[in-house]
């Protein structure tokens, strides 16, 4: 497992989101409102504004994890908060997601780097679980978008 401190651990999150961030600023318009990436029907600014909206779930998780409450989380859970955030996203400008990045990615580092270490391995080391999580998603969609417009880009 990841053994980074809070710090460490957010600074990591920080650093993932600011290479989404800089994907944003240069995406252009045509390739925002697209839906490259095969098997998944949401365009890119659906997919990285997800991305924001997980930044809020995983810190409420934390939160609750923080405060002693058990926190349930599977995938069905997971594919309902997605489907439900597809639903209410369809049409983010990239000024609006933009924006979400900063205000829900800015409350989960804060919360990451504040934690005491310990506080990492509660519940079975599932706070530290879902820090790296927050990075690797952010990373994870930014390579998959960007892998999918190249390859639809480059001439069959």
């Amino acid at each position: 497992m990841n053994e980074l401190s809070p710090a460490d651990q957010a600074q990591a999150i920080g650093d993932a989101r600011q290479r989404l961030t800089s994907f944003v600023q240069r995406c252009p318009e045509d390739d925002w409102t697209a839906s490259p990436v095969e098997g998944d029907p949401r365009p890119v600014g659906v997919i990285v504004d997800h991305v924001a909206d997980a930044y809020e779930y995983l810190a409420g998780w934390v939160r609750d994890l923080i405060a002693g409450r058990p926190v349930d989380v599977n995938a069905a859970v997971v594919d309902d908060l997605n489907a439900e955030h597809a639903r209410g996203a369809a049409t983010v400008s990239p000024a609006e997601v933009m924006s979400h990045l900063r205000s829900s990615g800015d409350a989960l580092i804060a919360l990451i780097a504040g934690l005491e270490p310990r506080q990492l391995d509660l519940d079975e080391g599932r706070v530290r679980r879902f820090a790296v999580i927050a990075a690797r998603h952010a990373d994870n969609h930014r390579a998959e978008i960007e892998a999918a417009l190249t390859a639809s880009a480059s001439p069959a």
